[in-house]
């Protein structure tokens, strides 16, 4: 495995907040082919750090950092790119690229109209 896609959640010390986080992260794993890796900025685990560390002692070259965040504030401005740096710097055998946030992409837009329309009771639109 030359690469990873992580998913990165901000992360919590309540289990229930993690469970949804967790769900979506083996049901994505059913679904790609894509090796795929949940962490957390803070507060749980597997953090960030871990992940990376795991992955660069696995061989893995390059790693992809998808924020499971709504849009880009001061964590995503911030803290997640000079933790990346310091990654980067401890485990220089792995390229990290921080991804925009889930929120931002086209997609996503497409996606939350489609659970408020069918919460609505209305037509889903092509």
């Amino acid at each position: 495995m030359t690469y990873a896609l992580i998913l990165l959640a901000h992360g919590s010390s309540d289990p229930n907040w993690r469970a949804p986080f967790e769900h979506f992260h083996a049901a994505l794993a059913e679904r790609l082919d894509t090796p795929l890796r949940l962490a957390y900025m803070e507060l749980s685990e597997p953090s960030l750090e871990s992940t990376v560390a795991e992955l660069a002692e696995a061989g893995v070259a390059r790693a992809e950092i998808l924020p499971l965040f709504f849009a880009a504030g001061r964590h995503l401005r911030k803290d997640v790119p000079s933790q990346v740096a310091e990654l980067e710097a401890r485990h220089p055998g792995i390229d990290l690229r921080l991804l925009p946030p889930v929120g931002e992409h086209p997609a996503f837009i497409e996606a939350l109209a489609t659970v408020i329309a069918e919460q609505a009771g209305e037509p889903v639109a092509p």
